[in-house]
């Protein structure tokens, strides 16, 4: 069997085609206006090309990086032509993702020496914070983990209730207590209740408040600081969720949450809605943050271990 089936079977890679079509449509149509005309790569096509990358979401900073180094490379060969731009651009984000995301596909391993491995979830309300949870803990359960869920977003009544339906659809244990409890006791007590269940795997939900980044640093070290109480070196993970259909906000978002704490993973949601695919590359590069998981559609299976090889095969996919 090949490595891609292995990793991917092909009615998750059809999926992700799918998921990244309006990306892939919107960025080839720009590209082609950049070039047309054009054999040759020169200040005009990288002037064009630029603006083509700036508005596909990949950020300022990484489409600088990319022009930068097809310059390096138009320098040392003299002459590119633009029917190569396609495959160079392809090496070059295949190369800043690499940087970044060291391993051939994403996902969050569960070593069998920590037990309960912690996993805490953070970003702002209505990225799909919740929905990722629930997918997460679909996913591990099919692996043949136990999981529990803890419902430490204990600022929205509507949280809790989310959590609640997922843990019921999933079929999984979860940990909470009444709107406005402390989120920390929540945490305290979801660790407990894992370790008396010898679960594998706990996942806590918290509160995405931005209005006041010192109170969310606090929060999320209170939380951090009681869960060590139960379990020494947690969280093992730090999951950030962001909603990638809304570009340059998500790089916003990013950036606040790991002043706020110290962020170990991403997971980028909502990919399937937008052109706005392109704002994996450059939050990836920026922020030297793996990306773990993708969102590319509404199925509870839609949540898939972010593959590099695969990402950038469905993005330049013709």
């Amino acid at each position: 069997m090949s490595l891609f089936k292995k990793i991917f079977s092909s009615q998750k890679k059809e999926t992700l085609d799918k998921g990244l079509e309006k990306t892939k449509t919107s960025f080839f149509s720009k590209l082609g206006k950049a070039v047309a005309g054009k054999s040759k790569v020169d200040d005009d096509v990288l002037d064009n090309l630029e603006e083509v990358l700036v508005s596909s979401d990949v950020g300022v900073d990484t489409t600088l990086k990319i022009i930068q180094r097809i310059e390096a490379r138009v320098a040392r060969d003299k002459y590119v032509g633009t029917d190569e731009l396609n495959t160079i651009l392809r090496a070059e984000i295949a190369g800043l993702l690499s940087e970044t995301n060291d391993s051939d596909t994403g996902d969050i391993q569960i070593p069998e020496d920590k037990k309960p491995y912690v996993i805490m979830v953070v970003g702002v309300n209505g990225v799909g914070k919740t929905t990722t949870i629930g997918k997460l803990a679909y996913r591990f359960k099919n692996q043949g983990l136990k999981v529990v869920l803890g419902a430490a977003d204990t600022f929205r009544a509507a949280a809790i209730d989310q959590l609640q339906v997922w843990a019921d659809r999933v079929d999984v244990p979860i940990v909470k207590q009444q709107m406005g409890s402390d989120p920390a006791s929540v945490a305290f007590d979801t660790l407990s209740s894992a370790v008396t269940q010898d679960a594998d795997v706990v996942i806590i939900d918290t509160a995405g408040r931005l209005h006041n980044k010192v109170n969310l640093m606090n929060e999320l070290t209170k939380v951090k600081r009681v869960m060590q109480k139960v379990v020494e070196d947690t969280p093992h993970e730090v999951l950030l969720v962001l909603d990638g259909s809304t570009g340059q906000n998500a790089f916003e978002q990013a950036k606040q949450f790991t002043k706020a704490t110290e962020v170990t993973a991403l997971a980028i949601t909502k990919l399937d809605g937008t052109a706005k695919g392109g704002v994996v590359i450059g939050i990836s590069d920026q922020f030297k943050i793996p990306v773990k998981y993708i969102g590319v559609g509404e199925g509870i299976e839609d949540l898939q271990a972010f593959n590099k090889h695969e990402f950038v095969d469905s993005f330049f996919k013709i």
